[in-house]
């Protein structure tokens, strides 16, 4: 279902929900995404209170939700603003949000289609390169998650020295990160990643995720993202696909896509595909593996998986 509705100070938003969940755009800022939960139930996404309802002008507001930058990070071009108005259009149950061309000459699209019976999103972003000149770059979404939540990031399986003669986990740090903080667990099977509002610093991490998901646990409910790899592409940030970024306000999962040479006129894509599922997760990697797993194991192998998940 479609409807309008306002939402956090903008009066010109689009709801799309079914029987389960829902999740909601804006169309006088973006293309953001700053709702998505079960209904009646929890926002996942973190929603900046100063920038509520505001539109225009020419500094980058955080605002929260879903959205999507371009990679490497730089400025300006990371951070050109999206306070105004997109055009946008609903078609073969499809919801396409399209942003005006920015300063670097690039066109932001963002394709949302929601399964009309269950908890399942397929999210297509696409960058068109207008600036009249070939752009390195990568699609680079960003989730603004709501606080005390946990993020969860799976790493590679193990393997024998003598079998296995190259490095299999890369993980980025940036100058700031602290692999002693005590929001990061470093464990066997899985990295997380824990909110604390007491804990303002920043932290970030980058992987290399072949596994092709993550999930942030809140309150008994769990948001899981796939996403693909490809084998044959180099990705930015020292070859990573998957990020976290942690202050006191909020945590960030982020993925990436792969870093193209993307010629004028030409464009780009990344999908994602989100799930919710209502999931208690005490935080040891033995719930992790008994409870969760089966059930992102059980998503990509089903035949009615919506926009089939290839790798």
């Amino acid at each position: 279902m479609e409807e309008n509705v306002d939402f956090g100070g903008w009066h010109n938003c689009i709801r799309l929900s079914n029987t389960e969940c829902e999740l909601i755009v804006t169309t006088d800022i973006g293309p953001r995404i700053v709702r998505f939960g079960f209904l009646n139930k929890q926002n996942f996404f973190y929603q900046d209170l100063k920038d509520s309802g505001k539109v225009g002008g020419e500094k980058w507001r955080l605002y929260g939700g879903h959205r999507f930058w371009v990679a490497p990070e730089m400025i300006p071009r990371s951070y050109l603003p999206d306070n105004e108005s997109l055009s946008y259009f609903f078609e073969n149950d499809i919801l396409t949000l399209i942003q005006k061309e920015d300063e670097a000459g690039l066109v932001k699209e963002m394709e949302i289609y929601l399964s009309p019976s269950k908890n399942e999103v397929r999210l297509l972003h696409r960058i068109r390169n207008n600036s009249g000149k070939t752009l390195e770059l990568s699609i680079w979404p960003i989730s603004a998650m709501a606080p005390n939540g946990r993020a969860i990031i799976p790493q590679e399986p193990y393997g024998r020295g003598d079998e296995y003669l190259l490095p299999a986990r890369p993980i980025a740090l940036w100058q700031y990160t602290r692999m002693n903080d005590p929001r990061w667990i470093w464990g066997d099977k899985y990295i997380q990643a824990m909110h604390h509002p007491t804990l303002s610093s920043e932290q970030k991490i980058g992987v290399l995720n072949k596994q092709g998901w993550m999930a942030y646990s809140l309150n008994n409910e769990v948001l899981i993202k796939l996403f693909p790899y490809d084998i044959g592409s180099f990705y930015p940030d020292c070859g990573c696909n998957n990020e976290v970024y942690i202050d006191g306000n909020f945590l960030e999962m982020e993925t990436l896509s792969p870093l193209v040479q993307l010629k004028a006129r030409g464009f780009t894509e990344h999908t994602e595909h989100w799930f919710l599922k209502i999931l208690e997760i005490d935080g040891t990697e033995e719930s992790i593996q008994k409870e969760l797993l089966p059930i992102i194991n059980k998503v990509k192998q089903s035949e009615d998986f919506i926009y089939p998940f290839l790798f």
